[in-house]
């Protein structure tokens, strides 16, 4: 058996693919229950952030497996497959770790050392958890990046400033707008990661630099409400609902669109609502799948920035950071070293002792039943009988335990342990 990850991300796919491949909140359990019924899937984690979408999975047939990912992704991009291969990135075996722990430290993302990532690589195991996809080699290694990504950012200033796409977006608006956010009537809609993130920045602003209203919309009130007075000046934030969003808009200013949802939420009709001659409308639209219907950018006086002019602002913004590659990079390798060890250790003892449990039990019986039926041996030679069938029993086991032993910690070593778990039922 091995592990494998396949996968999308921004720096090799376009965007409009990125979309038709991202998996929702609200689809995650069907996606769940689809690829485990895929012959050569086992273990499943489904890790799909705003510009990535990767399925890792523990297999039997690795070529097959493979195939088995591809022929998933290409369905949801509406592609053939030969044509969706050559932007599929495929990892396997220790490569996967190493992808990983990257990824949870933030050095995979278009906004280098973002914070969001983080809980994105726990939320995605915790979900697939939760769904009875995962096992115990994913929920190892997802637990053990979780823990790299923590101490990458404990450590070195990988995530100092702008850590996110959140506040990347409100520097951005900022930026766009004549005179900033001071003043400005903004809403935010949705009240996931991305959306708080939104609102922390916002509220975090000094005084003179703070928008004069926010409003959160999101499909449920209470979590808007549960959102809003979780940053500094609740006071400051209302919340609507959905349903009252496009009433909402006609007196926004800017509006950051971060809903989980498949397909725009926001159209011409919510955006033309009212003219904007008199007061221009800035919309953010930082969903993958996009928010916002493209239509809405010819309205006149409204401006609709997605995902593409985010990453152009914000490879600007981290330049500095770049400096603190070097030191990540070198407590992925210190981790990788620690966690190839500890598998190491759980892979191959556990494995050679419930083996040799398991064959000393066959032995003791069958000398027991050899016992019931061979009457007129002596106490003696019971034992030397006895004595013999260990001295066997080891013989057999000494190949098996040194070559476990030897390759405990590599791929062959992995599919070693998995088969003898199979034969054996151990």
């Amino acid at each position: 058996m091995s592990v494998v990850v396949v996968g999308l991300e921004h720096r090799r796919v376009p965007l409009d693919v990125l979309e038709r491949v991202a998996v929702v909140d609200s689809e995650l359990a069907m996606v769940l229950t689809d690829l485990r019924q895929r012959e050569n899937l086992s273990e499943l984690v489904v890790l799909s952030t705003c510009l990535r979408t990767e399925v890792y999975a523990v297999v039997d047939r690795f070529h097959d497996a493979v195939f088995e990912l591809q022929e998933f992704f290409a369905k949801r991009a509406e592609m053939a497959v030969e044509d969706l291969e050559s932007l599929c990135a495929v990892r396997f075996d220790d490569d996967v770790a190493t992808h990983l722990f990257s990824v949870a430290a933030g050095l995979e993302s278009a906004v280098l050392g973002e914070s969001e990532v983080l809980g994105q690589v726990r939320r995605a195991w915790e979900r697939s958890d939760g769904e009875h996809a995962s096992g115990p080699v994913l929920a190892g290694l997802f637990r053990e990046a979780v823990r790299v990504g923590r101490r990458a950012r404990a450590e070195t200033a990988i995530a100092r400033g702008a850590t996110s796409f959140a506040h990347a977006a409100v520097r951005m608006a900022a930026d766009r707008m004549d005179g900033g956010l001071a003043g400005r009537a903004v809403t935010v809609v949705g009240a996931g990661a991305i959306g708080s993130g939104i609102l922390g920045a916002l509220t975090s602003l000094s005084g003179d630099q703070r928008p004069r209203r926010v409003v959160v919309a999101n499909r449920t009130v209470a979590r808007a409400r549960v959102l809003a007075e979780s940053v500094s000046s609740p006071e400051a934030v209302s919340t609507v609902g959905l349903e009252e969003l496009p009433a909402t808009l006609v007196e926004t200013d800017i509006v950051f669109s971060a809903l989980d949802v498949k397909g725009p939420l926001i159209g011409v009709a919510e955006l033309g609502a009212v003219s904007r001659a008199e007061r221009p409308l800035l919309v953010l639209d930082l969903g993958v799948p996009r928010n916002v219907e493209a239509a809405a950018a010819s309205l006149a006086g409204v401006t609709v920035l997605g995902m593409d002019e985010l990453r152009e602002a914000v490879s600007r913004v981290t330049e500095e950071r770049h400096a603190e590659v070097d030191d990540v990079l070198a407590i992925v390798a210190e981790e990788l070293d620690r966690y190839r060890a500890a598998e190491r250790g759980r892979g191959a003892a556990p494995v050679i002792a419930a083996l040799r449990a398991r064959l000393e039990s066959l032995r003791v019986l069958e000398l027991e039943r050899q016992r019931s039926l061979q009457r007129g041996l002596s106490p003696e030679d019971w034992a030397k009988i006895d004595e013999a069938s260990l001295a066997a029993l080891a013989k057999l086991l000494h190949q098996p335990t040194m070559l476990l032993k030897e390759t405990a910690g590599t791929p062959r070593g992995q599919r070693l342990v998995e088969a003898l778990r199979a034969l054996f039922d151990l």
